[in-house]
């Protein structure tokens, strides 16, 4: 089955299109995409592939999550993200460790953003959150980004406490797809409560990269959008 999937999706291969990803993507030298090889498929091929193979074993998910290959790995979080929404307690708790012991492997911020919040989220959502303060201490770019993202499971179920603390304690992040991700998540706080959000920013909004405040106030009404955005002076962060 394993090696079926790798030919089905080498199949589906568009060199050009790999081209575009591969630059898209940053996986030049010294970018954070470092290496990353792209097959050109469109994450919609992916996930009809996906489908087929939904009774991959972790053994093989395994190995396409150890695989250079970007669609490889991609396919792998789609398939480990159907498994664990179908599995019983056990087997939760199960793909949960699994992917907390494949972070290094999870290592591209579209690979983060489909599976963090179905996997780790929902796997935390009203129980010990403390692993999440772990990874956000982390130097590994992407596992601070999974503890961030994660939250987004939370802020959908009105629970925003975890993800205004992290937010927080990634406001002096050096990556800007941290600063990306705090911000996304702050956007969706407020789109439930702008009210926490807004306090949020009136205590941080002087510390926050340009980029984070941007994201964070996409929403807001214009009037709104300039006053914080004249707050924070203007520099490259």
């Amino acid at each position: 089955m394993l090696e079926q999937i790798k030919k089905d999706l080498l199949e589906l291969s568009d060199p050009e299109r790999a081209k575009k990803l591969s630059g898209y993507f940053k996986t030049g030298k010294g970018q954070y995409g470092e290496g990353d090889i792209f097959l050109g498929i469109p994450v919609p091929e992916q996930r009809k592939v996906a489908k087929r193979y939904r009774d991959l074993s972790l053994k093989d998910i395994q190995e396409l999550l150890s695989s250079k290959i970007h669609e490889h790995r991609l396919t792998a979080l789609i398939i480990l993200v159907s498994k664990y929404e179908k599995a019983d307690d056990s087997g939760k708790e199960e793909i949960f460790s699994f992917y907390l012991k494949n972070t290094e492997n999870i290592d591209n911020w579209d690979l983060v953003d489909s599976s963090a919040p179905k996997i780790v989220g929902a796997h935390l959502f009203n129980k010990d959150t403390s692993i999440l303060f772990k990874l956000v201490k982390s130097d590994n770019l992407w596992e601070r980004r999974i503890a961030i993202l994660s939250t987004s499971k939370f802020i959908t179920n009105n629970d925003f406490k975890d993800a205004l603390i992290i937010s927080e304690l990634l406001l002096h992040d050096e990556h800007a797809l941290i600063h990306k991700a705090v911000g996304w998540m702050l956007r969706e706080i407020g789109k439930r409560d702008q009210e926490t959000e807004e306090r949020f920013l009136n205590k941080h909004c002087m510390q926050m990269p340009r980029t984070m405040l941007r994201y964070a106030i996409e929403k807001f009404d214009k009037n709104k959008r300039k006053f914080y955005l004249a707050q924070k002076p203007q520099k490259n962060d």
